[in-house]
């Protein structure tokens, strides 16, 4: 493995932990000069995932565990829950966490000082561009909701306040024509809450931005069954295109949930997110533990599948970190 690690006994104490797992103080900040892809002390990472039972969370969690076995502990890295992409990076930037996942649509809105950011641009950077996301629209089968546009008045989960589903939804929903304020019942839940509120017919309808399976989506569509179905909504893509040209028309496939057909829809890239001055030996090596470890991320969520070093760099217009730059081309 081409991941080096310079072991010593120097123990970082800059810093108390945070909660969940993050740090107040970044780790180690970029001094510049020749990249190695080596640390000479001990280092702790927080990594910011999303949602409990979210792809994040799962490949988050086994991210962490691989970047301590594979630097044999010298980075000691712990991934925690968050509301996801608009929160993870505020907290990125504050230092609260030192990697971050993100959809590429919320990351762009950050370093262009768009959308949830208001005009700030954010100092962010690229670690590697991951799997994609998929939009899953879920609806009620007695809910007579047939398109986006018959959401109006429904009882809808936009997902996690500050969460990039939250995003994508408000976006889709404009898309349709319809006012997010005011034009829906606007359930902003987690998606254990929402998935909860779909079993028991609370929520009419709920969306959710993941990789393929969403173990909570599956847990839906396992105890639900013919009580709830997929919409169809990527005929809103040239709409959602003209907001940002991340979005893509895609499908999940019937088998990813047991269904009948595959389901259309809308698709979003992901990014591993860290702030701009992260120390670029740091960057590289978790830039290539990604790679180098991918079986094992695999095992924790078969989304990782989609992660391909041919389309790691491919994060614009976030600009890539000098350590991830070097990580993946020597």
């Amino acid at each position: 493995m081409r991941l080096a690690v310079v072991l010593t006994a120097t123990v970082v104490t800059a810093g108390l932990l945070a909660g969940c797992g993050g740090r107040r103080d970044a780790p180690q900040t970029d001094a510049g000069g020749a990249v190695t892809c080596e640390v000479s002390q001990e280092t702790r990472v927080g990594i910011a995932t999303g949602n409990a039972t979210g792809v994040y969370f799962a490949l988050g969690n086994a991210y962490a565990e691989q970047i301590s076995q594979a630097t044999n502990g010298t980075v000691k890295a712990t991934a925690a829950e968050t509301g996801a992409s608009v929160q993870n990076i505020q907290q990125l930037v504050a230092g609260t966490y030192q990697v971050a996942f993100s959809l590429a649509d919320t990351a762009a809105d950050a370093v262009l000082g768009t959308g949830s950011f208001d005009g700030k641009k954010q100092p962010v950077q690229a670690l590697t561009r991951l799997y994609p996301n998929y939009t899953q629209v879920v609806v009620r089968t007695g809910a007579n909701i047939n398109s986006v546009a018959d959401l109006r008045g429904k009882r809808v989960s936009t997902g996690s306040p500050k969460s990039g589903t939250e995003v994508i939804a408000h976006r889709v929903l404009q898309a349709a024509g319809l006012d997010p304020e005011s034009d829906i019942s606007a359930q902003r839940l987690d998606l254990t809450k929402t998935v909860d509120g779909m079993k028991d017919g609370s929520i009419d309808a709920m969306f959710f931005s993941g990789g393929l399976p969403t173990p909570g989506i599956t847990d839906l569509f396992t105890s639900a069954r013919d009580k709830v179905r997929f919409l169809d909504i990527a005929d809103l893509t040239p709409r959602m295109r003209t907001v940002s040209p991340v979005y893509e028309e895609g499908a999940i496939p019937a088998a990813t949930y047991g269904l009948s057909a595959d389901a259309r829809t809308i698709v979003v890239p992901n990014v591993l997110l860290v702030r701009d001055d992260l120390d670029a030996n740091l960057a590289c090596i978790l830039t290539e533990t990604v790679f180098d470890r991918k079986t094992q991320l695999e095992q924790a969520n078969s989304a990782a599948k989609g992660i391909s070093r041919d389309a790691a760099q491919n994060t614009a217009p976030v600009p890539l970190h000098r350590g991830a730059a070097f990580a993946l081309t020597r």
